[in-house]
């Protein structure tokens, strides 16, 4: 069996007390940290710069997942990369120029990841998906944490699956949004390598063990 990995979405996490809580990320059993960066334009809310990730990154070992809804993507990838991302992840709605920006993530030294909406075909991904570290299927519309896992996730998963099986084996599938402690399981067997979690994991009494019920313990 597959061990999944879970990587909490600071996004979640109190912004008063950001470097408490990615502090606690390795305490609670995360594999990774997830950073959403949202400009206010690709999606309607405004989150992390670079200087959060830079000054975070001292506080942390664990693998930094940053998460772009931005627009224009490839023109801010080396900062992020730079800041302290290990894998910068962009949406496939955001940008023109996919293979350059893929190029560029990598030319920077990080893993690349590419994001479709729940509203976008699956297909999306077979063009780059044998270039890529990392696909991240959205179960929710990006800009808000705390939204409801949308019907037939489970399904488009499953078919990003079964194309990833097809044409690049090493390449992760990540899933985000509305993720819960009783809805990982079904989330994993579709075909989830990463989970992302953010009120699951922030907003639980024992984040600890929210982790453990998240990655199937």
């Amino acid at each position: 069996m597959k061990r999944t990995l879970v990587a909490p979405s600071i996004l979640s996490g109190n912004f008063a007390d950001m470097g408490s809580e990615v502090k606690n990320m390795k305490d609670i059993g995360a594999d990774w940290i997830h950073v959403d960066v949202m400009d206010g334009v690709f999606v309607p809310n405004l989150t992390f710069g670079f200087k959060m990730i830079q000054d975070l990154r001292p506080l942390s070992e664990l693998f930094f997942d940053v998460h772009l809804m931005i627009v224009e993507p490839r023109r801010y990838v080396e900062r992020f990369v730079k800041a302290g991302a290990d894998l910068v992840s962009f949406h496939v709605e955001a940008e023109k120029e996919i293979d350059a920006t893929i190029e560029g993530i990598k030319a920077c030294g990080a893993k690349a990841g590419l994001v479709i909406n729940p509203d976008t075909p699956t297909d999306k991904f077979a063009p780059y998906i044998d270039k890529l570290d990392l696909v991240l299927v959205m179960s929710v519309f990006p800009g808000f944490g705390g939204q409801k896992f949308i019907d037939g996730s489970l399904e488009r998963i499953a078919k990003v699956k079964e194309m990833r099986d097809r044409l690049a084996p090493s390449c992760l599938i990540e899933v985000d949004g509305g993720v819960t402690t009783a809805n990982a399981e079904s989330i994993a067997k579709a075909g989830a390598d990463v989970i992302v979690a953010g009120n699951a994991v922030f907003g639980a009494t024992d984040r600890k063990r929210a982790v453990e019920a998240i990655r199937g313990k």
